[in-house]
């Protein structure tokens, strides 16, 4: 597995214009919780028969290319617009620059809303844009770092750029590529945040458990890299149901064998510890369930499910709580309301996936309470978090 190495830090960040657009994780994480529930409840209602989606995507592709595109894209953006200055010590867009990107990410949510009255051209051009222009933002800290593993994250956005692009084409009448457009970014996903959690769960657990030694075993970090990239060049390249089943299992092999070497059973004492743990997990399952559903014995929309509800939603609901924390100079414990959602996710997860199975004959339920934790978990993440993001940090320092 690559890591993400860490430099000395240089001078102290110069904060100018609004709090909000003083790092980028304040903008992107309070727009990934806010959309969160809002690209939920519009879910909902549609999938309910309320009101039609935009024609530009269609009901089903604007459900999977927003949750992807548009909440774990923003989590992404907010992450590494805030974590190469801790790489490289050379800061990332701030200000102006910070708060036109954001804008840029925000034209993208809305622009399928306009597709009556502007081209799909535009549309396309609108929402691809972004990724592109977040791996150029963090490109100059990233080069001028010594660290050059930690580059990888700029070519690892514009693949997903790709990825989109396969989407739009489709949304463009030129292809019929939608669907592995799609499936490529889900992994894609889940190997950016593979490759994050394989640096900072370990670190997490050795900090706050003492005596604690975090195991790796770095033939099995390449295997995870190689069996995950070999996924998503799949969905690229030449779907086969077949490969896809192969790779998908040696990907839960493989991550079943790293959380292991982290896990320490004192972890279930600290929540905001446990919770990344939990996300991990879902991703062993979502891919043991992802290659039977590829030989045909179960679902692959429940397998799906199990990798961005519980996998994807999980460990970023986590991360973001961590990380806005430490951000804002507050101690990392987690409040007890957050907690509480910590279990309310793994619920929605533990609805969304095995439910369907046990009662397939309400299917409806299923989705509606599931969708309905969500919203209410990241309803009271904004609640509790949005103040946060929105005022200086209690330490006095800029950022």
């Amino acid at each position: 597995m690559l890591k993400v190495h860490s430099e000395p830090p240089k001078p102290e960040l110069k904060q100018e214009g609004p709090v909000i657009l003083a790092l980028g994780f304040r903008p992107f994480f309070m727009s990934a919780a806010l959309s969160a529930l809002i690209l939920m409840l519009i879910w909902l209602g549609a999938w309910s028969g309320a009101y039609p989606l935009p024609a530009y995507y269609g009901a089903i592709g604007w459900h999977s290319h927003e949750m992807l595109f548009g909440y774990a894209v923003a989590i992404i953006a907010g992450f590494l617009l805030t974590a190469v200055r801790n790489w490289t010590g050379v800061t990332p867009p701030t200000g102006t620059p910070l708060g036109l990107l954001f804008l840029l990410w925000l034209a993208g949510r809305v622009a399928p809303f306009l597709s009556g009255v502007i081209p799909p051209a535009l549309i396309a051009i609108i929402d691809l844009a972004f990724l592109p222009a977040v791996a150029l933002a963090i490109m100059p800290a990233l080069w001028k770092g010594e660290q050059k593993v930690n580059r990888v994250f700029v070519p690892l956005l514009l693949v997903m750029a790709v990825a989109n692009l396969y989407v739009h084409l489709q949304s463009l009448g030129l292809t019929n590529t939608a669907i592995r457009g799609a499936d490529a970014m889900l992994y894609l996903v889940a190997f950016l945040i593979t490759l994050l959690g394989g640096r900072v769960i370990p670190f997490f657990t050795e900090a706050v458990i003492p005596g604690h030694s975090s195991k790796r075993n770095s033939r099995v970090e390449l295997a995870t890299v190689i069996s995950l990239g070999g996924l998503i060049a799949v969905q690229f390249v030449y779907p086969n149901a077949l490969l896809s089943s192969i790779l998908a299992f040696a990907v839960a092999v493989t991550q079943i064998l790293r959380v292991t070497g982290w896990y320490n059973r004192q972890i279930w004492q600290i929540p905001i510890l446990w919770v990344l743990f939990t996300g991990m997990f879902w991703l062993v399952i979502g891919f043991t369930m992802t290659g039977l559903a590829y030989l045909g014995f179960t679902g692959l929309n429940l397998a799906k499910h199990a990798i961005t509800v519980g996998g994807i939603g999980v460990l970023t609901y986590g991360m973001m709580a961590r990380v806005a924390l430490g951000h804002t100079g507050r101690e990392i414990q987690s409040n007890p309301l957050i907690n509480g959602c910590f279990i309310l996710l793994n619920l929605a997860a533990l609805f969304r996936v095995f439910g369907p199975v046990l009662l397939p004959g309400q299917y409806t339920m299923w989705v509606h309470l599931s969708g309905g934790i969500w919203i209410i978990s990241f309803l009271l993440f904004a609640v509790i978090y949005v103040p946060m993001l929105t005022q200086p940090r209690v330490d006095g320092k800029p950022g």
